[in-house]
């Protein structure tokens, strides 16, 4: 994954976290296609509500994120302006071949976690997924911001456990930021994503606005 050596966009996750999120991701696939009890999963969720005790033993009281100084009894605030996949299982992972201020192309295999019809993506994660390689390019490229509008036009249904390809055209406008993106199965066009944000410049991204991790 991509390090935020600069901190702009909050702290990057610890490498243990992103272990355990690949791993809980690898582990849910699992649990899908099981077609009756398995004394393995008896045994997770036994050990589960005692590493639950453990990690709620060691989570700060006040869940809502630290921003800026003091705040100590909240949270660490992680990044989400780069593979957020990476570290939340709950995000599709992608890998970015190249990237730059106006183009930039990859690829993404969807995980059964995120099936909606037999075999194929549920097409509210390709908005999510849509929505994180645009901000993921402006982020890498200095000018990123909020997002304003998100289109998703459907054209073919897109399969799970599937390399598939993706490609974004990047115009900054007056008003701000707009990304064209496709995903794309063997070149034929999947769906697309028209996403309109802000634009803000790095010197509007103070790194000393997210609290920084304790220790």
């Amino acid at each position: 994954m991509s390090v935020n050596v600069d901190r702009r966009y909050g702290e990057d996750p610890l490498p243990q976290t992103v272990a355990a999120a690949a791993a809980m991701r690898r582990m849910t696939d699992l649990l899908l296609v099981q077609e009756g009890p398995h004394p393995a999963v008896d045994e997770m969720l036994t050990r589960f509500a005692d590493w639950e005790a453990q990690l709620s033993a060691a989570a700060p009281p006040d869940s809502a994120p630290r921003i800026g100084d003091g705040g100590e009894q909240r949270r660490v605030y992680l990044q989400h302006a780069f593979d957020v996949g990476a570290f939340n299982p709950c995000f599709p992972e992608y890998r970015f071949h190249r990237i730059g201020a106006e183009s930039a192309s990859g690829s993404v295999t969807f995980a059964l976690a995120f099936e909606g019809p037999p075999g194929l993506v549920h097409g509210g994660f390709l908005g999510v997924f849509f929505d994180c390689v645009t901000q993921h390019q402006s982020c890498a490229v200095g000018l990123a911001g909020k997002t304003r509008s998100l289109t998703v036009r459907y054209r073919r249904p897109a399969p799970v456990l599937t390399e598939l390809a993706f490609d974004i055209t990047r115009t900054e406008t007056e008003r701000g930021l707009t990304s064209s993106a496709r995903l794309l199965l063997d070149g034929e066009v999947l769906c697309t994503g028209n996403i309109d944000t802000v634009a803000s410049p790095p010197s509007r991204l103070d790194g000393s606005r997210y609290g920084r991790r304790h220790g």
